[in-house]
């Protein structure tokens, strides 16, 4: 669904972290870290939604839109440098005077509780659209048509008490419904913070009252006699006598509880003035309006700041503006360091209330266990080092589930945020960063995001190398040579070890393969049966050598490893594949001398493969023999024969008598796994050299009758006790000594055939 998001919010991260010592740039609120990856969820989101894409359910969209939310969030909370300076209060103002209560809530309030009143207008701003109820013509007006008649049960008064006066009078059937729309759009509105809205839809629904009773939340100012400089454009001409807000704001707001509590009054109703007035006493009737997660949170917390700014208010003899100067002398004196210890209290008050919102019960919506809503609560706590350790936790353990909708967005959340925190130098718990990361990088390789693995495993610190190495490992087949070496050069980009990498990845692959196949030890196998098409596994082991074949710097780890994988396959019998693993080595690597026993291992293979390759080019000559070759073109061929036929002979006797894959043992007369794979490979091997030597000199006694004898003399290098040649054929399941001294009779039979009781005497002919 958004693998166009994953390669933005990648292109993000490199750019910030381009920024990672310039704090203000990061925190930008407009071009920062937080509000990006906002802007692309939203971006996304309105793409999908314009689209209306079948294959995006409604779990992922409300994941990305949550994901949005919580880095708006994010932002908000985040402490500005722009805004870390506090103005100082004009020369020509006296601080003598009494300050109107507007302001006080943004100096006394803010520094008490600034995170909550930034919460609260986060979350005025991401709630839901409102929804406008029908334009009406008249107030009441199907009310007021049908009272002229005959119609019983209706209001006669046209107040707007009428109804609730317990007669059980009624509104017409539309006017109810009206009623009741309007005051759950009303709701709306000062959910989402928007009181102007609010009071221009109680006037054009010809309600007036409703205007000025949602006009009384508004705080008292008077700006002539206040000490902050009033930035927002407006004169004191604007109102008649220089001043805005609720004089009596004390006792509109006791009325509007005393309405939210009225049982006569209708729900909606009721939850409008709980709205306005969210108190303890209201809690209630507020609460069965939440129908989401994020309405009990606006419900906690606009009831801590009311109850915050009033006791501030009190405290500063704020009431003066509700209830004039006889307010003023109940209010006690504060005793020394009372302060200290009400604040203390009010937090804990706040993290109480708040914490009650982890088990909530939500109608709508994700639940309150959401990932995202326990993230955007632990937040506003302050608790995201906690945070990242549970939800690591959570991911080591199981509890989230990979193949689900959510699951990637989450990931790519957490995984960010732990970035995000990096480059602003606040501590994140080093063994959660690397689960979430580990995690994000595997939603990248489930989702083929390839080119951004180096990135964000270059993240990892000390774990980077091993990480971007099990993603190289984790490519398999699916990924050719090229894409292989581009994958590798990646890791250079990020600031990773490109030879480490290369290394610890052959190594992985090589580990990941031989976990499934089988071990060498056993039957040695046959060489003369037809081999079978190599599988997955013996592929992957035969294309680990590429990760250490790409640079010189990794040539010497190569050539270990090569000698690894060639011990395997021929001590498996897979001939073919050792070849082309052979094939697949640089040339430079034939140049390395150390260790020795390393390149002597490794030239002992290409001595093998030489030979090899010639028995396949005499049996090759042998097949292009026609009958109807005339004389020169038969002479030729004869010629190339007999050459290839002697090339051979000497490069197996060579062999043969040169401790060919003979290692030397351990001092203690131990012997290691090295050794004995060596010895199985020449125990495979030597024994098959010798026979097929053989076997070839006898076919060919017939255009070289000299060769019969070549093959007799054979016998008598099996036989030398300074090569041992003959103990290489002992062995149970391999070709038997048995095996090579019938052919051996087969060739002095061969001998006697030309006349003559003497069985040596093809030796003394031949020579």
């Amino acid at each position: 669904m958004s693998d166009s998001l994953y390669a933005a919010c990648a292109e993000v991260l490199t750019t910030c972290q381009g920024l990672k010592d310039d704090l203000a740039a990061l925190l930008d609120p407009s071009t920062g870290f937080a509000p990006r990856l906002q802007h692309l969820c939203r971006d996304k989101i309105d793409e999908l939604e314009r689209t209306a894409s079948a294959d995006v359910s409604q779990a992922e969209l409300d994941a990305l839109r949550m994901e949005a939310n919580t880095w708006g969030l994010l932002q908000a909370l985040m402490p500005s440098p722009h805004h870390t300076s506090t103005p100082k209060p004009s020369s020509h103002r006296t601080h003598s005077r009494p300050r109107p209560p507007s302001h006080r809530q943004s100096c006394t309030l803010h520094p008490s509780c600034p995170e909550l009143v930034v919460v609260r207008e986060w979350l005025h701003e991401t709630a839901s659209t409102v929804q406008h109820p029908e334009v009406t013509t008249g107030y009441w007006k199907f009310t007021k048509y049908n009272r002229a008649g005959t119609r019983e049960g209706l209001v006669r008064e046209m107040d707007p008490d009428a109804v609730n006066r317990g007669d059980g009078k009624t509104l017409a059937a539309d006017d109810a419904a009206f009623e009741k729309s309007l005051a759950q759009a009303i709701y709306s509105f000062i959910r989402a913070g928007r009181l102007d809205d609010a009071v221009e839809l109680c006037r054009r629904a010809h309600q007036p009252w409703r205007a000025a009773s949602i006009r009384g939340s508004l705080l008292f100012q008077w700006r002539a006699i206040a000490n902050e400089q009033c930035d927002d454009g407006l004169d004191d001409e604007d109102d008649a006598e220089g001043w805005q807000g609720n004089q009596r704001r004390r006792l509109w707001k006791s009325t509007c509880i005393r309405a939210a509590l009225n049982p006569n009054l209708s729900d909606p109703e009721r939850v409008v003035y709980a709205a306005l007035t969210p108190t303890p006493q209201t809690f209630t009737v507020l609460r069965s309006a939440c129908r989401t997660w994020e309405d009990h949170l606006w419900v906690q917390i606009s009831i801590l700041c009311e109850e915050k700014q009033s006791s501030e208010m009190l405290k500063l003899k704020g009431c003066f503006w509700e209830g004039a100067l006889a307010a003023l002398e109940e209010i006690p004196a504060p005793l020394n360091g009372a302060d200290e210890e009400e604040e203390e209290e009010w937090q804990k008050e706040v993290t109480s209330a708040l914490e009650t919102l982890g088990g909530v019960v939500v109608e709508d919506g994700p639940p309150a266990d959401n990932a995202f809503h326990v993230s955007q609560l632990a937040i506003i706590l302050n608790r995201i080092q906690p945070l990242l350790d549970t939800f690591a936790a959570g991911l080591r353990d199981g509890i989230y589930d990979p193949d689900s909708s959510e699951y990637p967005t989450m990931t790519r959340f957490f995984a960010h945020l732990c970035l995000f925190l990096q480059m602003i130098e606040i501590y994140t718990p080093p063994l959660a960063t690397q689960v979430v990361l580990e995690a994000y990088l595997q939603v990248l390789e489930a989702a083929g995001q390839r080119e951004l693995i180096a990135m964000y495993a270059g993240a990892l610190g000390d774990n980077a190398v091993e990480r971007y190495a099990m993603f190289l490992t984790s490519l398999d087949l699916s990924a050719d040579i090229k894409e292989r070496r581009l994958a590798l050069t990646r890791a250079r980009e990020h600031g990773l070890d490109v030879n480490t990498v290369a290394t610890v990845t052959a190594e992985r692959t090589i580990e990941k393969a031989f976990e499934h196949l089988p071990p060498l030890r056993g039957p040695l196998p046959s060489i003369i049966a037809l081999q079978p098409e190599p599988s997955n596994v013996e592929m992957l082991l035969l294309r680990s050598i590429e990760w250490t074949s790409f640079m010189e710097a990794t040539y010497d780890t190569a050539l270990e490893q090569a000698t690894v994988i060639l011990r395997y396959f021929l001590g498996t019998g897979r001939v073919n594949l050792a070849r082309k693993l052979l094939d697949m080595l640089p040339p430079e690597i034939a140049a390395i001398s150390e260790p020795e026993d390393r390149a002597t291992e490794y030239l002992h293979y290409r001595q093998f493969f030489n030979i090899w390759e010639l028995l396949d080019r005499v049996t090759e000559c042998r097949s292009l023999e026609v009958s109807l070759m005339n004389k020169d073109t038969r002479a030729e061929w004869l010629r190339d024969y007999k050459e290839l036929i002697e090339q051979c002979y000497e490069a197996i006797v060579k062999l043969l008598t040169e401790d060919w894959m003979l290692p030397e043992q351990a001092a203690d007369g131990g012997v290691d796994r090295r050794y004995l794979e060596m010895l199985r490979v020449r125990q495979i091997y030597v024994p098959e050299l010798i026979l097929r030597l053989h076997v070839m000199l006898y076919s060919s006694r017939e255009h070289i009758p000299g060769n019969l004898c070549v093959a007799l003399e054979l016998a008598n290098v099996v036989a030398d006790s300074r090569y041992k040649l003959y103990d290489d054929f002992l062995q149970p399941d391999g070709r038997r000594l048995g095996e090579y001294l019938g052919v051996v009779r087969q060739a002095v039979i061969a001998g006697m055939e030309s006349g003559g009781s003497d069985s040596f005497r093809v030796l003394q002919v031949g020579a």
